[in-house]
């Protein structure tokens, strides 16, 4: 996936999730790697390497690098259908669920078109493309973005050209996955062959959702003091959706910010508990462009996370006697995710005093 698809992907999850705190939001960003301008984009891991910042502009295309795997393509619906639409019935965030169109009849320079319905999220969090068997390549569909701030209805299409007919069916792959929350979609598909006629396919619905999340042993209003003694958090992940995680990763950020200093990795004593080695510290790195830190965690547990399945993090935090007596306040989180896409957030926000 390229760094563009990515940009694209947290500024729309951004966008549909506006409200959020921005120290959250800049957390989010440096987690998955990606940076709006005037923000670095790194990658933290626990092995201490990170990718070089970039502050500029978004750049590239909105295109994902060659696959060397083609997506399997069957045709769905039946002989008589001039046009099929197919969707399986969960659609987890944080994970590309597959989809596909199947024409029956003959279309000359022709528009498909996906009229997407949510509820409970935006349509302008949903990403959805096509496989393009030529360049081996997963591309944008076309977007006419929803009205109003948190839009309820989108349309996604591309351009098709096809010698179909009910003996020789003719089938794209595409893929989808919503950003932001859980909810439900409904897509209704439709073809327009180029020649005056327009079919329609059968709605589908699936129900976005997503892993349970949760986090215990820290509540709004802790406080940390200078050299003083740690608290504990622990971050506990269930696959409650039907599909296996194969990916799993989880990282804690942070951001403290004074009248005149900022926090930096060496303020903030963070440990995280490895079975057979107990508590090991992990090194949090800085953002390139902002006081921002942050670290991915140590997976545990069997991968992929199967349904049904739970991975637990356990986290010991301090801040250091050096912190800088003007920061009294750090916005903190974790961020859980499959690979580069997030799929929820939590704030685990602390006051910080004395001790200088």
């Amino acid at each position: 996936m390229t760094r563009r698809i990515a940009q694209q992907r947290t500024a729309k999850a951004h966008k549909a999730a506006a409200g959020s705190a921005v120290a959250l939001t800049a957390g989010l960003a440096l987690v998955v790697g990606t940076a709006g301008t005037g923000q670095a984009a790194t990658v933290p891991s626990v092995d201490g390497t990170q990718t070089a910042p970039s502050c500029g502009a978004m750049q590239g295309a909105a295109t994902a690098p060659a696959d060397s795997q083609a997506p399997s393509v069957t045709a769905v619906g039946t002989a008589g259908q001039k046009i099929s639409y197919g969707l399986a019935s969960q659609a987890p965030i944080g994970l590309w669920s597959s989809s596909s169109v199947t024409l029956r009849t003959p279309v000359s320079k022709g528009m498909v078109r996906l009229d997407v319905s949510s509820r409970g999220f935006s349509t302008d969090s949903l990403e959805v493309q096509r496989y393009v068997p030529q360049t081996h390549r997963w591309v944008d569909l076309n977007t006419s973005p929803g009205s109003g701030s948190w839009p309820q209805h989108g349309v996604f299409s591309f351009p098709v050209s096809a010698a179909a007919s009910p003996r020789h069916p003719y089938t794209v792959a595409l893929r989808l996955q919503d950003l932001d929350r859980p909810g439900s979609l409904t897509v209704a598909a439709s073809v327009n062959d180029g020649h005056g006629h327009t079919y329609r396919a059968a709605a589908r619905t699936a129900t976005a959702t997503r892993p349970a999340v949760t986090v215990s042993g820290w509540q709004r209003g802790t406080t940390l003091v200078r050299g003083g003694a740690a608290r504990d958090l622990t971050l506990t992940v269930k696959n409650t959706t039907n599909r296996a995680y194969p990916a799993l990763n989880a990282t804690y950020f942070a951001y403290g910010q004074g009248k005149a200093q900022a926090l930096v990795p060496k303020d903030l004593v963070l440990k995280e508990y490895q079975p057979g080695r107990g508590w090991v510290r992990i090194s949090l790195l800085p953002n390139g462009c902002d006081p921002g830190m942050a670290v991915q965690l140590r997976p545990t547990g069997k991968a992929p996370l199967a349904p049904g399945a739970t991975a637990v993090y356990r986290l010991r935090l301090a801040v250091a006697k050096s912190a800088p007596g003007d920061v009294t306040h750090a916005d903190a989180g974790l961020s859980v995710g499959n690979g580069e896409l997030p799929f929820t957030s939590q704030e685990v926000p602390f006051a910080i005093r004395g001790g200088r």
